[in-house]
């Protein structure tokens, strides 16, 4: 059916989800425009709960911003709202109930939903924003009830996030046949397809597909069939569905063609270069890794750069393991994956400890060491994957500037001031703050695990220790007083030897890399 009448069907009050990823990636758009182009011309359907488990969006009006209209929602629960500028403005003017949920158990409680299990019991986010002690994932005042709540078992403490009925789930394939099968074949990730249509159909609620074709019946390879068409109600067919906002085809972030080696453009020599070469010294051959969304994915530019990407390997929350992550709006698909799996299945994977290190960025950085993306400055990004992702690794590196803002000159040695090759900006507001305003990563709940946590800045390098956060390296050529802390909130430790930078970080030429070996 067209998307009007898919869209007609929908009730006022109902519970929506909406699945897919930031940057338009597998955003069912056509659905979404007729949906919001029904509200306004009806009022219906008024005071719905949306839910999106990744932050969908473009920044521009679409994705969940398509329900940023007063009276249409009453209730959000999302994993991450940076792609959705109009909805983060509605929930700081408390027009609706907001609320921020790990993006892996947002992921899980989908298929605990589908199962008719009570809800997902995890230990992801203990000490954080999303624990019930420190705010249970609430974003604004109009949160009211409880969405989450603390449980014991065998005298351990974990977060119950009990599973609620899915009235409608909004999802987008590549090809449906006319019996309602749906394949993903041109899709850039799965996401959690499955378990959001399987959700909603054991919740007695509907499933709305969007895909760019129909086909005949049995026209798919059922290998490739990602939701049977048991549990699909309404296919809407958008021909001009794009892969992302950025991308409107690529066969090399679909999987269907591997491109050449060398495919990562060289990073100019910029702050954001020199930290990312400072986090890659942090890596071990063999290492597992993630990316964050952001300065972390220069990681990988300059790992390309030097070399060394198969020396390592990347896996992307959305469920990619292997080849190299895409960045900006195409963040979530990756080029040249060995394997993809849904976005539950990586979380399982995350979640248990599977990965050997995490690059991440920090917008705020404590004294005790606490990191906060989730909400700062009026602004909430929301956390995304990063809290099971800084949890669940086994090791993990912040990387971000001191101070917020531009004005650096890096590679000045060139030149001949061979002392001071960073010049830093006069200016910018601080980001290492005397107290986070929200937690997203517990440097309490890390010291009690035992877990080792680096912040990497372009002018200094600190490390997590039980008595908070210590500096342990300084850029070459920078006043420690003058040109680091008088940028910072707070006095942290200095350790009893202060190291310079590795000079090779603000070099031009590359850094001749070397990786030590994984211990085994």
């Amino acid at each position: 059916m067209d998307a009007a009448a898919a869209v007609a069907r929908i009730a006022d009050g109902a519970t929506v989800l909406v699945d897919g990823s930031g940057g338009g990636v597998n955003e069912p758009g056509a659905v979404l425009a007729a949906l919001e182009q029904q509200f306004l011309t009806t009022g219906h359907p008024a005071g719905v709960t949306v839910v999106h488990i990744s932050g969908m969006g473009d920044g521009a009006g679409g994705g969940i911003d398509r329900f940023a209209h007063p009276g249409m929602v009453a209730r959000v629960i999302g994993g991450h709202w940076g792609w959705t500028q109009g909805m983060q403005k509605m929930a700081g003017e408390e027009a609706f109930a907001a609320y921020c949920l790990p993006q892996g158990t947002l992921s899980h409680l989908l298929r605990e939903i589908a199962a008719h299990r009570p809800g997902v019991i995890s230990a992801v986010g203990l000490g954080t924003a999303v624990d019930p002690r420190h705010g249970g994932g609430r974003l604004n005042k109009s949160a009211v009830a409880d969405v989450n709540r603390l449980i014991e078992i065998d005298g351990k403490t974990y977060i119950f996030t009990p599973a609620f009925p899915i009235n409608v789930a909004i999802v987008r394939g590549t090809y449906a046949d006319t019996r309602g099968n749906v394949s993903m074949d041109e899709e850039g990730l799965f996401a959690e397809t499955l378990a959001a249509a399987q959700a909603a159909q054991n919740s007695g609620g509907m499933v709305i597909a969007q895909v760019r074709d129909v086909v005949d019946a049995h026209g798919l390879d059922p290998r490739r069939v990602r939701i049977p068409g048991i549990l699909v109600d309404a296919v809407v067919a958008d021909p001009e569905q794009r892969l992302s906002v950025a991308t409107q085809n690529s066969i090399y972030l679909t999987g269907r063609g591997r491109a050449a080696d060398g495919r990562v453009a060289t990073m100019p020599l910029t702050e954001r270069k020199v930290i990312a070469r400072r986090a890659a010294l942090e890596l071990r051959g063999g290492d597992i890794i993630n990316l964050g969304f952001g300065m972390p994915d220069g990681v990988a530019a300059v790992l390309a750069e030097e070399r060394l990407s198969d020396a390592v390997t990347f896996t992307v929350e959305q469920g990619h393991i292997g080849g190299t992550p895409a960045g900006g709006s195409d963040f979530g698909m990756c080029v040249n994956p060995d394997a993809s799996l849904d976005a539950g299945a990586q979380f399982d994977f995350y979640d248990g400890g599977g990965l050997d290190i995490a690059v991440l960025s920090f917008a705020q950085l404590d004294a005790a060491g606490n990191v906060n993306v989730g909400q700062f400055g009026g602004r909430i990004p929301g956390v995304g994957g990063f809290i099971n992702i800084s949890q669940g690794a086994k090791r993990v590196v912040f990387v971000g500037t001191l101070v917020a803002g531009r004005g650096y000159t890096v590679g000045a040695a060139a030149t001949g001031d061979a002392a001071r090759p960073l010049t830093v900006p006069a200016g910018g507001a601080h980001k290492l703050v005397a107290e986070v305003e929200q937690i997203s990563f517990s440097a309490a709940q890390a010291v009690a695990d035992g877990k080792p946590a680096t912040y990497v800045t372009e002018r200094a390098v600190f490390q997590l220790t039980a008595d908070g956060l210590q500096l342990t390296e300084i850029a070459p050529g920078l006043d420690l007083e003058k040109d680091v802390l008088a940028h910072m909130d707070f006095r942290p430790k200095i350790a009893d030897t202060v190291a310079t930078m590795d000079a090779r970080c603000f070099r031009d030429a590359a850094m001749q890399l070397k990786l030590p070996t994984r211990p085994s």
